[in-house]
């Protein structure tokens, strides 16, 4: 009998996006971590107050209630229940975790600072490098500075709440080891205030990373770029090739149910030839630039807002496990 030569096995989208983009998997749910195997994972205090309400989870928060000690802060608590997190994820994913400080401390350098090395003292005593942790702190003036001097003392920060490009140009001068542009949230925003619906490359949440990713490129920061809150698949595709992208389990699951082709929009040698001019902001310039930016304004305002409201709730769940 003649032998049939095997037949090739088509990529997922997913395999395809893993070849020129570092898939970063954006859940506190360990399951799903396993099942898409992401290089890294981040969280942010709503996964984890979405988290610790299920029954596989529920362990976490008595474990770090008793290891923070009866005189201990609820602060100091959801410290140890963000470390608890990061530690169960990095037994599986072979890169870096990132870990948020609190976000009512999104104008406050100095007490965002203390957090951090809080809780990077808390990884390092469970034996775990500063190179597998990123600290996530909101792209504030006074968090883009806090992270400035977190970067000196090797504490890698990913800048996170950001929307805007004089944003993504003063974390790179300061320069932090990542951002976390978010995507889905400026569409939200540009769907809502227009009545307009964008497709593909019109996407103003699209439109926004690409110009930061070749900004990057061109003038050879070394600040990463991850794109992060992503509403549908088109948007993760129009960002391929991007350093790294964090997403959900359903856009995960979406990806990995195609075979469709997937074409790098995203690449250094394009983005040199950008028609970009380096700019620089001081404290004034900044807040100004934000301040013109109304979408921008809004959507940190409002991404604080409700970190706050879920750090509180997790606050209130550690008050009555204490009783």
């Amino acid at each position: 009998m003649p032998v049939t030569a095997p037949v090739a096995t088509q990529l997922t989208q997913l395999e395809q996006l893993k070849k020129f983009t570092k898939v970063v998997s954006d859940t506190g749910d360990f399951e799903s971590i396993k099942e898409y195997a992401p290089l890294d994972a981040t969280t942010n205090p709503s996964l984890i107050l979405k988290a610790v309400g299920l029954p596989d989870y529920m362990h976490l928060m008595d474990e770090a209630i008793k290891a923070a000690g009866a005189g201990s802060s609820s602060g100091q608590v959801i410290n140890r229940l963000l470390v608890a997190f990061g530690l169960e994820i990095l037994k599986i994913v072979p890169g870096r975790v990132s870990s948020e400080v609190d976000a009512r401390l999104s104008f406050d350098r100095d007490g965002s600072i203390a957090v951090a090395r809080e809780i990077i003292g808390l990884y390092e005593k469970a034996g775990i490098s500063r190179e597998r942790i990123l600290i996530k702190v909101a792209s504030t003036w006074e968090g883009i500075k806090a992270a400035e001097q977190l970067q000196k003392e090797g504490i890698n920060c990913n800048l996170t709440l950001l929307f805007s490009f004089p944003q993504a140009v003063a974390c790179a001068e300061a320069g932090v080891r990542l951002i976390s542009p978010f995507v889905g949230r400026i569409l939200d925003w540009y769907k809502k205030n227009t009545g307009q619906t964008y497709a593909g490359h019109e996407d103003p949440g699209v439109t926004s990373v690409t110009k930061i990713y070749a900004y990057y490129k061109k003038f050879g920061y070394q600040t990463e770029v991850m794109g992060a809150s992503f509403r549908n698949k088109d948007e993760i595709l129009e960002l391929a090739g991007c350093d790294l992208l964090t997403i959900s389990p359903a856009l995960l699951r979406e990806l990995k149910a195609s075979t469709d082709p997937v074409v790098r929009k995203l690449n250094p040698d394009d983005a040199r030839d950008a028609d970009l001019k380096k700019i620089t902001f001081d404290e004034k310039s900044f807040r100004f630039a934000l301040n013109e930016d109304a979408m921008a304004t809004e959507k940190t305002a409002e991404g604080i807002r409700v970190f706050s409201a879920d750090i509180v709730k997790l606050e209130q769940l550690i008050a009555q496990k204490r009783g």
